[in-house]
């Protein structure tokens, strides 16, 4: 490492350390340590949200995809495109939830179920994201010792310890200071910032991995494949395990049943100043990611260039003999590329990726840690007490529940040796809960006749069948004929089954969901809500109305979302016209070759600078929004998760005035 790369390694810790100094002044209540005081925009949740996917779990992650698959799940994941992005705009969820006001998904639960339903699936939810997050910490250390070029092990009080353990206690001691100070408002404005700066720097590192290597010796790499198994052509690659076109089919069932259910930022679900807020978030967040995922491209193609291009054979055994040192397997699998990156990035360049990869850590750990502390205080203990926290109590026992979750990561990645892929190990853990709580969320947004026992069936089925594809993984290892995303894609199906047939049989009278919604007569103005500098177009056609544009969408919402309807259409025309061209003529490998160099590397450099001019305007003007509103914001210590009736408590308040003197009377208590 240069002097100048341990300059820049050092750019986000005073940024972290400067925000949660500053917003720690405006934490006052419940609501605001959750959900930010409701009052963040677009393009500051778009930058966000897209910060929380660029840790270094994130990037090992994807080079073991990439190792496998090359760029063939890229083609039949056009397939799928039109359809997200018509999610997306229509708000899929996403829009639903947050006109439901509730600030974790298990307060949902009971709105719509039984407070039974919501203590259950917040221990399971808790549970299953301890489990997810457990391995996070751990990689990332691991990949910080490997590309500073940190000693294996060293020796404390006469004790020889593995170095990856000291540097994960310092990460997370780092990530508790952003999701102590502020909450979500920290960790939020922290990733925003992070953001902006990390797209400058993933431009720094594209320009330089494009002088460094050409596209005849990376081309050369990924055409050396034996048959079945290609990296460049889709249609010669249905004998690669794992990652595959089923895995493609199955994660699209996945991500639209899954919508949300997955709740790491639970925090970033309910902070937006509305629920088209929200929605607008959602659509923009795909042009956002562009630039890192041609990072992640670039860098792992490069690094297996380097590793098996004849012209790098010299620099490829001394990373072989780097990574010979380490002991255990997975790990080795794992930080091959990332050593391989230690030794071919020169002095600066290395800098900028360690940068973006320790704000990505911060950010997005921080968020995971915010995430399932905050569910087990707002989903566990808050519906069992009879008693309700005063609210410098209940941000104590947030703060507290918080650590304990960090606690638990640092034990867990001390202690447990993982074997799976780490998307694998993603999707089955996730599966726990979200494999039947997919049903209930989607049913209970949509469906008026949905009731609490489909719910219950639903989840008990899906967890059920997702907890023992674990338990038989861990046994049988490769000898179980599914892995995790086939074992997550049948406990999905088979909850959906039950909820709707459960729900049929139980029904006895359809649920309001205008009141749930606060449609109607039950509509109300929101503290947050803000008159729109640009008027909402009133004309909606045929089209707008299909894709879910209504009265709140302005003239340059309308063209942003039919730009983006449009971006996935033309893929899945490449996709459909390919397809067949391939089954009438197949190209060869050349072809396929300087048709990924068109689409995977040129096509999204401009565009990776041109979203990086875009966000990095709208993320910092919805910063300076969110310091002004949060300076007028009238804090309710009635909205802190309690839900009474099937109703939310500040809901049933019937007027400010009747709201103070509740809330007095609640805090005498």
């Amino acid at each position: 490492m240069h002097i100048v790369d341990w300059i820049l390694i050092l750019m986000p810790l005073l940024l972290v350390i400067g925000v949660g100094i500053y917003t720690r002044q405006y934490m006052t209540s419940v609501a605001g340590f959750l959900s930010g005081g409701r009052l963040a925009g677009r393009y500051l949740l778009a930058v966000a949200s897209g910060e929380l996917q660029a840790g270094a779990v994130v990037f090992v992650a994807a080079f073991e995809m990439l190792n496998k698959a090359g760029f063939t799940l890229g083609w039949w994941g056009w397939f799928s495109s039109p359809l997200f992005l018509f999610l997306g705009t229509t708000g899929f969820v996403v829009y639903r939830y947050r006109q439901t006001m509730a600030m974790t998904l298990a307060q949902f639960f009971e709105i719509r179920y039984s407070k039974s339903f919501r203590l259950c699936t917040g221990l399971l939810g808790f549970f299953a994201g301890l489990v997810n997050f457990g391995i996070i910490p751990a990689v990332s250390a691991r990949f910080f010792v490997i590309i500073l070029n940190l000693p294996q092990h060293v020796t404390l009080f006469s004790f020889t310890i593995e170095t990856y353990m000291l540097v994960m206690a310092l990460f997370l001691s780092i990530t508790l200071i952003v999701a102590l100070t502020g909450g979500v408002l920290t960790i939020m404005l922290t990733n925003c910032a992070e953001g902006v700066v990390s797209q400058i720097l993933y431009l720094i590192i594209i320009g330089s991995l494009l002088s460094m290597f050409n596209w005849t010796e990376i081309s050369q790499v990924l055409e050396a494949r034996p048959p079945g198994q290609s990296m460049l052509n889709p249609f010669d690659s249905f004998a690669a395990k794992d990652f595959n076109i089923w895995y493609v089919l199955m994660g699209m069932f996945g991500g639209i049943y899954g919508t949300m259910a997955w709740q790491y930022q639970s925090g970033y679900n309910s902070a937006s100043k509305s629920a088209h807020e929200s929605r607008m978030a959602g659509i923009l967040g795909g042009w956002r990611g562009m630039a890192k995922g041609l990072v992640m491209t670039l860098l792992g193609i490069c690094a297996l260039t380097y590793l098996k291009h004849p012209n790098f054979s010299a620099q490829a055994a001394h990373v072989q003999n780097i990574v010979s040192q380490i002991s255990d397997p997975q790990t080795r699998l794992q930080m091959t590329m990332p050593i391989a990156l230690t030794q071919l990035l020169p002095p600066g360049v290395k800098g900028a990726l360690c940068v973006t990869l320790l704000m990505g850590i911060f950010g997005g750990d921080a968020m995971h840690l915010h995430s399932w502390g905050g569910i087990f205080v707002q989903d566990v203990l808050v519906p069992l007490r009879r008693k309700p926290f005063s609210p410098q109590s209940h941000l104590l026992i947030l703060r507290l529940s918080i650590v304990g979750v960090a606690l638990f990561a640092f034990l867990f990645g001390c202690l447990f040796r993982q074997t799976e892929y780490i998307y694998m190990w993603w999707a089955v853990t996730c599966a726990i809960y979200v494999g039947g709580a997919g049903a209930a969320i989607i049913g209970g947004l949509y469906w008026k006749k949905g009731t609490a026992a489909g719910a219950w069936g639903s989840l008990l089925t899906g967890s059920t069948l997702s907890l023992g594809g674990i338990l038989a993984r861990q046994v049988y290892g490769d000898h179980f004929p599914l892995n995790g995303t086939q074992i997550s894609f049948v406990a999905a199906i088979s909850a959906s089954i039950v909820y709707i047939v459960v729900s049929w049989l139980t029904c006895r009278e359809d649920f309001n969901m205008d009141q749930m919604l606060h449609r109607g007569k039950y509509a109300k103005q929101q503290p947050s809500d803000e008159v729109q500098t640009e008027q909402p177009s009133k004309k909606i056609g045929w089209l707008g109305r299909v894709i879910g544009i209504n009265e709140d969408f302005t003239r340059s919402d309308k063209w942003i979302a039919y730009g983006s309807i449009a971006w996935g259409f033309i893929w899945f025309g490449v996709f459909l016209i390919g397809t067949l061209w391939n089954v009438i003529a197949p190209w060869p490998v050349a072809v396929w070759s300087k048709f990924w160099h068109i689409v995977a590397v040129g096509l999204p450099c401009p565009i990776a600078l041109g979203t990086g001019v875009w966000f990095a305007w709208g993320g910092l003007r919805d910063m300076l929004d969110l310091f002004r509103n949060l300076r007028n914001v009238q804090v309710n210590h009635l909205d802190d998760g309690t839900v009474v009736g099937h109703q939310s408590l500040v809901d049933t308040v019937s007027s400010p005035e009747h709201g103070t003197k509740v809330e007095e009377e609640r805090l005498h208590v």
